[in-house]
């Protein structure tokens, strides 16, 4: 009897500290997506009242040369954007697990500074660096024999410049949780390959890397998920342009809400969205995870 009565309190006390959790899930996620898809079949502009249309906004979201445009954008963003974010984490991290004591801390710090800084004042910052004229960049890159670049004002380097400068960003995060799992592996392990004749290539390759698989799978997934949500540094850089070059998804979106009040029809491109992020994570998870 007491044994279930200390279970049972045990139970209750688990679910008492959930409850925050589940709470906050609840009403600023589950509650949201609910009602997203609730306006999605209603024609309102925020000012009027609401118009039952049923799935005409999934209708015109078909037809909407301009939506799948941001969504081929958005697609190209994100192949070129998480593999070089994930290749260059993982590299700089295996680098920086060689070192010990303050030298790797400070450089740990510098790389961690980028992610600290608000978005739209990193975003800023790199509006004057890369200014045509009288930028950073380009003053260095003058030194070197090479033309001033328009960068954000090019409809080819728009994007490349914005991915290079979200992987500056974020570079410092990851490589920070890659370094605490590359310290997790038991330095007996690479004492063994070293016994056995390994070099460091054999033991990135045949210790390191496959007992990061799960860290791996989680950075893959999550940053996949950030790179399809990207908006605060494209808003700010480039607006979207020129030419509607850098104009994703999620900026699209923010236009059809927020300046032209289509909620109904945002409300719709809202749920497409998160159903390709859906599949893509499933997808990712599927293939990666270690079906064990």
């Amino acid at each position: 009897m007491r044994t279930n009565r200390r279970k049972y309190n045990e139970w209750i006390t688990a679910y008492l500290f959930l409850l925050p959790d589940v709470a906050g899930l609840t009403l600023f996620v589950f509650v949201p997506i609910l009602y997203a898809l609730y306006i999605s079949l209603f024609d309102w502009n925020l000012l009027s009242p609401k118009v039952f249309i049923g799935f005409d906004n999934y209708a015109q979201m078909f037809k909407d040369n301009q939506w799948w445009k941001s969504l081929e954008i958005t697609f190209i963003y994100a192949i070129i954007y998480v593999p070089l974010l994930f290749i260059s984490s993982l590299f700089f991290a295996v680098l920086l697990s060689n070192f010990k004591g303050k030298f790797m801390n400070t450089v740990r710090t510098l790389y961690l500074m980028p992610f600290a800084i608000t978005s739209v004042i990193s975003a800023v910052i790199w509006i004057f660096l890369l200014d045509p004229r009288s930028g950073f960049v380009n003053k260095a890159l003058a030194l070197v024999g090479i033309p001033h670049q328009p960068f954000l004002g090019s409809i080819t380097q728009a994007l490349p410049t914005i991915i290079l400068v979200l992987i500056w960003i974020n570079l410092g995060y990851n490589m920070t949780i890659f370094l605490a799992s590359i310290k997790d592996i038991p330095a007996d392990y690479y004492e063994a390959a070293r016994m056995d004749g390994a070099n460091r290539w054999d033991a990135f390759r045949y210790i390191t890397f496959p007992l990061l698989r799960g860290i791996s799978v989680f950075i893959l997934v999550v940053s996949t998920i950030g790179s399809f949500q990207v908006f605060d540094q494209i808003k700010v850089m480039t607006g979207g342009g020129p030419a509607n070059a850098t104009e994703v998804s999620v900026l699209y979106l923010y236009k059809q809400g927020f300046q032209l009040l289509n909620m109904g029809y945002t409300s719709a491109l809202a749920t497409m969205l998160f159903l390709i992020i859906f599949i893509l994570s499933i997808a990712q998870l599927k293939i990666f995870s270690n079906k064990e």
